[in-house]
């Protein structure tokens, strides 16, 4: 998956390790390790080890913390495709947005929730146990992270979780959801300016609070947060637009009682799409099935007056469909799962309204674009 190596699964949720998810494990364990060194001098070479379980421990919060997003959206019906262990934590991948905004509040916050459970916990094994030595600094360690692991994602911007929380917020104020992944959005890009921002500072010697790391988290929300605001852009714009206002125009629909010479004369002949096929319809505009063009080679063209275009049909493939009335953004979420280059709208009465193709859902937005320019006087 992506260069990705799976590790397991949960839940019936498989669980990936990314290549950079091995280069912090080393960092942590190497770093910690040699803390633990100073801390505990006896114990040598195993300080490392202890430093392993640390980060192994660390991954393992990281892990739940994504758990608790995902069995919150799995119990809202929402598919959890996988979990991803990467550089800069976790990330579950969801099938589909949550469906209101307080759905999507619910899946935001369970992450960090869980964490201040584990932090709660750990705090109260250290309050009640013995516990001494590298062991009881492993814990702490782990709680503070969790700790500090629940107060960062609760950041507001976008992709942190807090960020999901303003989204959810702000679609629940306004009824629009690309106006809260929007606004998240912009918080998102202005929290990572600031985390860049600090960092060159601290490296130049000019603010206390920072460091490299803060310079490649920052970048990382401003990118992340780059590509929200640009499917809230393209939200927006398709936002009260159905299925039908994207079909293409003059779709390749024929009446199966043509003659193939007139077929051929309306329909093949100086048309500039250069269609393959074409979906042939009833007298009630019913799909019944579909002609290849090609298949016009093999009659004589002396015989094209005498056929019907039934009489040379094919069944009808088995073609994704959707209603004409379905809003335009749950079909370009429905052309981006399945990986579909098109599909057929159809209306209400059950008649074929024509084709909708990915390229016509961008020249729609282009002409809309366009539309809403001012020409200057």
């Amino acid at each position: 998956m992506n260069g990705n190596l799976r590790v397991g699964s949960l839940f019936g949720i498989p669980f990936y390790l990314n290549i950079s998810w091995f280069f912090i494990l080393l960092l942590i364990t190497w770093d910690y390790g040699q803390d633990l060194l100073q801390a505990f001098p006896a114990l040598g070479g195993i300080a490392w080890v202890w430093g392993l379980l640390a980060a192994l421990l660390l991954f393992a919060s990281v892990l739940a913390h994504e758990l608790g997003h995902s069995l919150v959206a799995l119990r809202q019906g929402i598919a959890v495709n996988s979990i991803t262990l990467f550089i800069f934590g976790g990330l579950a991948s969801l099938g589909e947005e949550s469906k209101t905004p307080a759905e999507a509040f619910w899946v935001a916050v369970a992450g960090p929730l869980v964490s201040i459970v584990l932090f709660g916990l750990l705090t109260l094994v250290q309050i009640v146990s013995p516990l001494s030595g590298p062991l009881a600094a492993v814990i702490g360690l782990i709680a503070t992270i969790n700790l500090i692991l629940a107060l960062f994602n609760l950041l507001p911007g976008l992709p942190l979780d807090g960020g999901n929380v303003l989204k959810a917020i702000v679609w629940k104020v306004t009824g629009k959801q690309y106006r809260g992944v929007a606004f998240a959005s912009r918080a998102g890009q202005v929290l990572g300016w600031l985390g860049i921002g600090l960092g060159f500072l601290n490296l130049l010697e000019i603010s206390p609070v920072g460091n490299i790391w803060t310079i490649l988290i920052g970048w990382f929300m401003l990118q992340n947060a780059g590509r929200y605001a640009q499917a809230a852009s393209v939200q927006e714009q398709l936002s009260g637009l159905t299925a039908a206002d994207a079909v293409v125009p003059d779709s390749p629909i024929v009446s199966a009682d043509l003659s193939l010479r007139e077929f051929a004369n309306q329909h093949i002949i100086g048309n500039p799409h250069n269609w393959r096929k074409y979906f042939i319809v009833n007298e009630i505009g019913e799909w019944i099935g579909e002609v290849p063009v090609d298949a016009l080679k093999a009659i004589p063209t002396n015989d094209w007056w005498n056929i019907t275009v039934r009489e040379i049909m094919q069944p009808k493939g088995a073609m994704e469909s959707v209603q004409s009335s379905q809003p335009l953004l749950d079909v370009v979420t429905l052309l981006e799962q399945k990986q579909l280059p098109e599909l057929v709208v159809v209306q209400e009465n059950g008649s074929l309204l024509g084709l909708l193709e990915k390229t016509s859902i961008l020249q729609l937005m282009q002409r809309r674009a366009e539309a809403k320019v001012t020409p200057i006087a």
